[in-house]
C-alpha cells in the first residue's frame, strides 16, 4: 500500500522526490520506494525527512514512534497459521517487486516453483536485472535431511523432494547473477528474503511445512526481528556450498 501521508507531504512542500533525494543525499528511486512501496527510511533519515517536510515523523511513519517494543511489533506485518493459508499471490507479488535481494533459504521450497511456475523465469529476469539473487536448498545425501524426512515420518520422500525442488532450480545454475548452493544444517526455520521483506516458515517437530506457520515481516530500522532471521539466512550460507561443486564431484567419481 502506497504512503500516502509522504506523497501529500511532497505536494504540500512543493518538494519533487528527486528534489527530497537531493537534499538527504539518497537516491531518487529510494524515496520513490518510501512512496510507492510503503518503505520505511533509516530512523535518522527519517527525522531529517520529516525536518524538511515540515511533518511530524510519527504522522509519516507511525512505525517509528514510541518506544522499541510497539516499533518492533510493526515489522511484523501478517501471521499466517499455515504455510497453505498464505496468499498463493503474494510470493510471486515479492519476487516481482524485489529490486536489490531475493534470497532462499529452506530443505526443499518445492512448493514455490509447482504452485507458481512462472518463479524460475521470474527469478532468471530478476537476476539479469542486477538483482542479487541467492538460492540455497538442503543436500540430498545430507544426513540432515534424511532426519528431517524421519521426523515428518516421510523418510525417503524428503530427500526425493529435494531433488526435484533441484531439478525445478537447475536451469538457473550458471546463470549470471544467480548463486544456488546446497547446506547440510539442521533447518530450524526456511526463510525467503526479497528485499526488505521476508517469509519465514517457521518448523515444528513432527509437522509437515505446509501445516507449518508463516511469518510476514518487513525489516524498519531500528528493530532487530527481521535482522534476526536475515543474519540466520547469512550464517546457512556461509556453510553452503555451490551446487555446481557437487556436479563436478559427482562427475569425477562417475
Amino acid at each position: 500500500m502506497p504512503n500516502e501521508r509522504l506523497r501529500s507531504a511532497l505536494l504540500e512542500s512543493g518538494y519533487t522526490v528527486r528534489k527530497l533525494a537531493e537534499e538527504i543525499g539518497l537516491d531518487p528511486k529510494s524515496v520513490e520506494r518510501w512512496i510507492t512501496k510503503n518503505r520505511t527510511p533509516r530512523r535518522a533519515t527519517a527525522f531529517k525527512t520529516a525536518k524538511l517536510l515540515g511533518m511530524p515523523v510519527s504522522w509519516l511513519w507511525p512505525e517509528l514512534d514510541g518506544d522499541t517494543a510497539p516499533v518492533t511489533k510493526s515489522e511484523v506485518v501478517a501471521f499466517y497459521p499455515h504455510r497453505s493459508q498464505t496468499p498463493k499471490r503474494l510470493w510471486l507479488d515479492l519476487l516481482t517487486a524485489a529490486e536489490e535481494e531475493i534470497s532462499l533459504l529452506a530443505y526443499a521450497s518445492l512448493f514455490l516453483p509447482e504452485e507458481n511456475p512462472e518463479a524460475i523465469a521470474v527469478l532468471r529476469r530478476k537476476a539479469e536485472a542486477g538483482v542479487k539473487v541467492r538460492i540455497v536448498l538442503g543436500d540430498p545425501d545430507s544426513p540432515e535431511v534424511a532426519l528431517r524426512g524421519v521426523e515428518e515420518q516421510l523418510y525417503d520422500a524428503i530427500p526425493a523432494r529435494v531433488r526435484m525442488a533441484i531439478a525445478y532450480y537447475r536451469p538457473l545454475v550458471g546463470v549470471p547473477g544467480v548463486r544456488f548452493h546446497l547446506h547440510r544444517t539442521t533447518l530450524y526455520n526456511s526463510i525467503f528474503r526479497f528485499d526488505d521483506e521476508m517469509l519465514i516458515n517457521q518448523h515444528i517437530y513432527g509437522v509437515y511445512g505446509y501445516m507449518a506457520p508463516i511469518l510476514h515481516l518487513r525489516r524498519i530500522e531500528g528493530c532487530d526481528l527481521f535482522d534476526t532471521y536475515a543474519n540466520s539466512f547469512e550464517r546457512v550460507w556461509a556453510v553452503s556450498y555451490p551446487i555446481e561443486q557437487i556436479t563436478a564431484d559427482q562427475e569425477n567419481h562417475g
